[in-house]
């Protein structure tokens, strides 16, 4: 079974270090200063869970979720590195923090729902988990989320797990998306300042020959449903 995919670039194979060095990746990037210090005072906004949480966990939970277990074939769809910091509300990492990842594969159908379709990517593990480090950085490697049946936007599930509190969930949305404005989910999540804290760029990798993407998504907590509801 595969080990969960490290950011230390003395971890990587030497490509994935490359392009970890292409996203920033490294210390300089977790530096908070001036705006971008304020940018990360925002609380994240709270988004329900769904309905689509594994009622049981594969055998493969770990951060690469193009791969699963020792296979040497990949998912379909636009592979996507995506990673971030999570932070408390004064914007102090947090480490040793679980964070859980779901989304659908490229057919649109979470790994929940498969008992029910008769097309999906056996490929996709659908489904990941990350440790958050001593800077509260995470990472995953997954596919661009694509929408589905009953929902407009494209979103990639989050689930925030620590010792002694209640799960936290969120979603990241795609910017400039054309169904965002369209899902019903993401209009409730409240006004463009709470949105903006949800919705992020996919933007392409540099020099990437297969078209990779990277998202990235800094996570802070403090912001609970009733937080959103009275916003």
């Amino acid at each position: 079974m595969k080990t969960n995919l490290l950011i230390s670039s003395g971890a990587l194979p030497a490509s994935r270090r490359g392009f970890l060095r292409q996203l920033g990746l490294g210390a300089a990037l977790f530096t908070v200063r001036g705006a971008f210090a304020e940018e990360l005072s925002r609380k994240t906004a709270w988004v329900e869970e769904g309905p689509f949480y594994p009622p049981k966990l594969p055998l493969d939970t770990d951060n690469d979720l193009i791969i699963v277990n020792d296979s040497i074939t990949p998912a379909i769809g636009e592979i996507t590195h995506l990673s971030g910091r999570l932070l408390d509300a004064k914007g102090d990492p947090i480490r040793n923090a679980t964070v859980e990842i779901w989304s659908t594969d490229h057919e649109g159908v979470y790994l929940a729902d498969r008992g029910n379709q008769a097309r999906f990517d056996a490929h996709f593990q659908g489904f990941g988990r990350f440790l958050t480090s001593s800077t509260g950085e995470y990472y995953f490697r997954t596919l661009k989320p694509v929408r589905y049946p009953g929902r407009q936007a494209p979103h990639i599930h989050f689930m925030i797990k620590m010792k002694g509190q209640r799960p936290w969930t969120t979603q990241l949305f795609i910017k400039g998306e054309p169904g965002n404005e369209q899902d019903g989910v993401y209009r409730e999540i409240g006004d463009a300042q709470a949105l903006d804290t949800v919705t992020k760029d996919f933007v392409p990798v540099k020099d990437s020959r297969i078209g990779e993407l990277a998202a990235r998504f800094d996570i802070v907590l403090g912001q609970t449903p009733e937080d959103r509801h009275d916003s």
